[in-house]
């Protein structure tokens, strides 16, 4: 008998702290017509001083678990999706395990930026696909606000703190129906951040430790692959544009947002769209935004949908899923 992995559970975390259009235009020189105008973005929220990538995750793992009726003594696998992580070692997966009182499953971090999710997700299905786990928590959190350089008008509009997950459990049903996953480095300069531990100078300070991204070449550089992600999934389940329930897209940019929706003829009511309020949160961005369609009812058991991202690095990406 064939095993698939199926979501069984959604959750999402916001930090309380509110930042609006309102607030940045005090802060540098911008506009809320010009935020919105250009990316969709109203308001953001961003973690306190004391509040870490770890603690939104919980929260959010927290929620996963309750919505699909586990406790923690059925997880046998951790994975958390982050750029942010609390500290360079342990990874947030062993905080979290810690913060949640799980012992000896293996728990550890993915960085594929804002693709990070669709990396977990598809490392997770392959955990229970070969026997390795039956109940995974897969968790995209990110404290993006601390890498963020906020006189910097370009990137401080953007981005946003948050938490997703799903729990991820064996299925005699298909779930996850197909991952793609690819990388391009030769783009590392379009969007990163200079500073790293072992570059001169050891732990990045001052601007390097900030996000440095050139938004047109990024956006041309997304709609393009994200486009091409689009008929790579749809070819390799042997699907029609039509046969898709649900996009649920990295919250990034509206405009990119409604070319991939273009590219599935999707009308945008078929389309979860979050980064109005939430900005982009890297790699929370697809597993909250799923978590709010799923709670809010839009996204029904047995529909089909289709996650995709793109991020630093390049990488992109896509999971197609029957819920």
């Amino acid at each position: 008998m064939t095993t698939f992995a199926r979501i069984s559970g959604t959750g999402g975390y916001l930090p309380a702290k509110e930042l609006t259009n309102s607030d940045l235009e005090r802060m540098v020189d911008t506009s809320d017509e010009w935020i919105r105008e250009r990316t969709g973005i109203k308001s953001r929220r961003v973690a306190d001083d004391n509040e870490t990538t770890c603690d939104l995750a919980e929260g959010a793992a927290r929620r996963a678990l309750e919505a699909a009726g586990r406790t923690t003594d059925d997880v046998d696998l951790i994975i958390v999706a982050t750029t942010t992580p609390d500290r360079i070692f342990p990874s947030t997966a062993c905080l979290l395990q810690q913060r949640l009182d799980i012992h000896g499953c293996p728990a550890f971090d993915i960085q594929a930026v804002c693709t990070g999710f669709v990396y977990a997700l598809d490392v997770a299905d392959k955990f229970i696909r070969t026997g390795a786990a039956r109940c995974a928590l897969v968790v995209g959190a990110e404290t993006m606000s601390r890498i963020i350089d906020w006189n910097d008008r370009a990137t401080c509009v953007l981005f946003g703190d948050g938490a997703g997950a799903v729990v991820l459990e064996a299925s005699d049903e298909p779930g996850i129906l197909s991952s793609h996953l690819h990388a391009d480095g030769s783009y590392e300069k379009l969007l990163y951040v200079p500073g790293g531990v072992s570059t001169s100078g050891g732990c990045p300070t001052g601007d390097d430790a900030y996000v440095k991204m050139r938004g047109n070449e990024t956006f041309r550089v997304a709609v393009n692959t994200l486009g091409r992600i689009v008929d790579e999934t749809l070819a390799a389940n042997g699907l029609d544009k039509s046969d898709i329930d649900w996009l649920v897209p990295h919250q990034a940019n509206i405009r990119i947002i409604q070319a991939t929706a273009r590219k599935l003829s999707m009308p945008m009511e078929r389309v979860v769209v979050t980064v109005d309020t939430h900005g982009n949160t890297s790699a929370a961005s697809v597993p909250l935004a799923l978590d709010v369609a799923v709670r809010d009812g839009r996204i029904k058991r047995g529909e089909t949908v289709l996650l995709e991202a793109f991020g630093g690095g390049f990488t992109w990406g896509s999971v197609l899923l029957k819920y």
